[in-house]
């Protein structure tokens, strides 16, 4: 033997592509057999497992044999049988560990790991001892290094198999993922064969070869191989699928039985009659109730048969609903009387709904009968007792026309007592027309002296027998003063503070009754007749008090006159209310409602006065027109709210930049005038001056916005200089401003002297300044 010559063989490529074939098929038999193993239980559980390991282990045995056979060497093979056999034991017994593995119901890393190592063994001792059976002219050696490389990859892949079969064992028989993990599992079991086979060389042997109990494969024998794995392998497969769908079918039939059983323990549950129809309304289904309470059978009841129970006047309209009801395919309801096994009828209500399939098909009705004679009794009942109401309510009627004509009676007595109060209302009336009178007076006084002159003299009429008095807190509303009493009124404190009368520190009248030493007035200590205090309101504001006193002729103050004295005080308070209205109307009639500042009225009615007493006292009278610069243009920016509080902001600095004896105004839009009384035109010049040099100095903000600078430009006229009249004054200011506007605004013009002002003025409507 020459141990340095080496053999070499080639590979039959179809052969190995049927190899691994082989493999992917056995890997996805041991998926779907793992599914089978999981589930089965006892001897069951048994078989399968045992007929899995031999099918698998049968399928990986012939892929190493194929792919042995796919070795094309340059002499002829034979394999010993009985160890081709005993590599056969080990590919069943692999197969079997990786089964039982990947069947549990959870598997942790050191049953992986241990399952590896096991199955990676067996897979190799089945090649090792396949590559064993050999029998040639040629002597094997092996590199031990790659035959170490090839059992640890075996038991990497043996891992890897374990743990995506068992991932994918319970899947659908044809997923992807379990025919990718398949594949992945089939291609790399062949993967540690070829490396087995590189691991070892063959080297020319000249020792004879042992050929007892062995045989030799031909090509017959190489596709019979193929053939019957293919086929024990598609068994195995067609098996699990056969198992899975007897075990799918019997889960559908347990799953139907127990649906069957609910709907009946359900039906029998209710206290109903549960009935259902096929399609064409024939009922196939009753539960007990029906059979206790009609006292028949199924074969008595099925079909249309249960119209025998209905009564003869509910038959027709229940035949007719039902009919409708198969024939539109939509739900009814119907009340009918039922009879019962006793042969008496009751009513009952009976509804039914259509129960479709996937296709919107009518498979099955469902209907229900519920026992309502309790409630038409009820009803029945309910009519009787509106009948019994009704019969009362016509009885409280006629007691009720009784009870009428006794109040007739008595309003007839009441009627009479009336007639005696008529007097009295009539001296009521005078006195209340006496009231009026007084009042219309008081609306038209003009000053408080006639508003107490006309209250005084109507009070003795009102209250002829009860004396009074008025009394007005002062403008610090601190001391109270009676200002005129009428009927010989005398109040012992002619001024005294707020505090001593309840009326004005409560704002209600307060009676004092004769010896009630409770809470009496101090303003009236030493009284000892009864007595009222009556405050003067006007719009929520206590303004004094109205004092009525007893006299010993008439020891008590009759209550009923309470209004009367009320009103009277009411009147007298929106008397001297309306005269404080008209003085704060005045003070807004010479107001502007913007600025606060003076308005044209009052520029006209001032500046003719100042006039008049400069030329009396042989003075001066400086005279500012202001203008804002830019205006419109400033409110077509900013918006008008913006420009109205620049004027606001305007008027505020304007009237604290003047003297206290000067005068402004708001001339109209944003033009303003300022009055200098005494003041010169160099006086009035530096007066404008200053307020157009602060005005660029001022930071006017609107909404947290800053507006920008704001200029002014600035007219100035004096008397007698300018003129000796207003209009002549205006005239020369307005000029002057005009000229100020002409040479680029932000400046202080003084107009011409008189006589040069008639040819210099502007053309310029004199409307504007009347």
């Amino acid at each position: 033997m020459n141990a340095e010559m080496v053999i070499h063989g080639s590979y039959d490529y179809r052969l190995v592509a049927v190899s691994v074939v082989l493999a992917v098929v056995s890997s996805y038999a041991v998926l779907d057999l793992a599914r089978c193993v999981t589930s089965a239980l006892g001897w069951a559980r048994v078989l399968w497992l045992s007929g899995g390991a031999c099918a698998m282990g049968l399928g990986i045995w012939a892929m190493h044999y194929v792919g042995m056979l796919a070795l094309d060497m340059p002499m002829p093979v034979y394999y010993h049988y009985p160890t081709v056999g005993l590599s056969l034991l080990a590919a069943i017994f692999a197969s079997a560990v990786a089964l039982f593995i990947i069947s549990q119901p959870k598997i942790d890393v050191r049953q992986e790991i241990l399952g590896s190592v096991v199955m990676g063994s067996g897979i190799a001792a089945m090649h090792y001892v396949g590559m064993a059976a050999m029998r040639c002219a040629a002597l094997v050696t092996y590199d031990w290094k790659i035959v170490v490389f090839s059992i640890s990859l075996a038991i990497a892949i043996s891992l890897v198999a374990l743990q995506l079969a068992f991932r994918v064992r319970d899947e659908n028989i044809f997923s992807h993922r379990k025919i990718a993990t398949a594949v992945i599992m089939g291609s790399a079991i062949p993967l540690m064969h070829y490396t087995g086979m590189w691991a070892a060389t063959f080297h020319p042997s000249t020792i004879p070869v042992d050929l007892s109990n062995s045989v030799g494969v031909s090509t017959v024998g190489i596709v019979t191989i193929s053939a019957a794995s293919f086929f024990v392998l598609g068994a195995a497969i067609a098996s699990s699928v056969l198992d899975r769908l007897m075990a799918l079918q019997k889960t559908y039939l347990a799953s139907s039985r127990e649906r069957e059983l609910y709907f009946h323990t359900m039906a029998e549950a209710l206290p109903e009659i549960i009935w259902t129809a096929d399609p064409e309304g024939a009922d196939d289904y009753f539960n007990q109730k029906c059979y206790e309470y009609s006292g028949l059978t199924f074969e008595q009841l099925k079909g249309e048969n249960w119209k025998q129970m209905v009564h003869p006047d509910d038959l027709e309209e229940t035949s007719s609903k039902w009919q409708n009801a198969l024939r539109v395919g939509e739900a009814y309801e119907v009340e009918y009387r039922l009879r019962g096994k006793d042969g008496k009828y009751r009513w009952f209500l009976g509804r039914a709904r259509p129960i479709r399939n996937a296709e919107k098909r009518i498979v099955k009705w469902f209907g229900t009968c519920a026992d309502i004679e309790g409630q038409k009794q009820n009803q029945q009942m309910l009519e009787e007792q509106i009948l019994e109401r009704t019969i009362q309510l016509a009885d409280a009627n006629t007691r009720l026309q009784e009870e009428m004509l006794e109040k007739d009676f008595a309003r007839n007595e009441l009627d009479q007592q009336n007639e005696r109060m008529v007097d009295e209302l009539k001296q009521r009336s005078q006195r209340a027309t006496m009231l009026a009178k007084m009042g219309e007076l008081l609306q038209s006084c003009i000053s408080r002296e006639e508003v107490f002159a006309v209250a005084l003299g109507h009070a003795p009429k009102i209250f002829p027998a009860v004396p009074g008095a008025v009394a007005m807190l002062d403008p610090a509303r601190n001391l109270a003063e009676v200002t005129g009493y009428w009927t010989e009124c005398r109040i012992p404190t002619p001024v005294f503070e707020r505090s001593s009368c309840w009326a004005l520190r409560t704002g209600h009248p307060h009676l004092v009754l004769a010896g009630d030493p409770t809470a009496p007035c101090e303003h009236a200590g030493g009284l000892k007749n009864t007595y009222l205090c009556i405050p003067i309101l006007a719009q929520g504001e206590t303004l004094g008090i109205v004092h009525f006193q007893a006299t010993e002729e008439n020891p008590n103050l009759d209550p009923s006159e309470l209004s009367f004295k009320t009103t009277f005080a009411g009147q007298l308070g929106l008397s001297i209310a309306n005269i404080k209205l008209r003085e704060a109307l005045r003070t807004q009639s010479i107001r502007d409602a913007l600025t606060g500042l003076y308005n044209r009225r009052f520029l006209e009615e001032t500046l003719d006065r100042e006039v008049r007493r400069a030329a009396r006292g042989a003075q001066s009278l400086g005279l500012l027109m202001i203008d804002l610069d830019h205006f419109k243009k400033f409110n077509d920016t900013y918006g008008h709210d913006a420009g109205d509080a620049v004027l606001r902001e305007t008027g505020q600095f304007l009237a604290k930049g003047i003297r206290a004896e000067d005068f402004v105004c708001r001339f109209g839009g944003e033009e303003f005038v300022v009055i200098l009384p005494t003041g010169s035109v160099e006086v009035a010049q530096a007066r404008g001056e200053r307020l157009r040099a602060k005005m660029r100095e001022m930071n006017i903000t609107h909404q947290g916005r800053s507006l920008g600078m704001v200029t002014i430009s600035v007219g100035v006229a004096a008397f007698p200089q300018h003129g000796t009249s207003p209009k002549e004054l205006m005239a020369a200011a307005d000029a002057a401003l005009y000229e100020a506007k002409r040479r680029g605004r932000d400046q202080v013009v003084v107009a011409t002297v008189k006589e040069e002002t008639a040819a210099a003025e502007p053309a310029k409507s004199e409307a504007a300044w009347s």
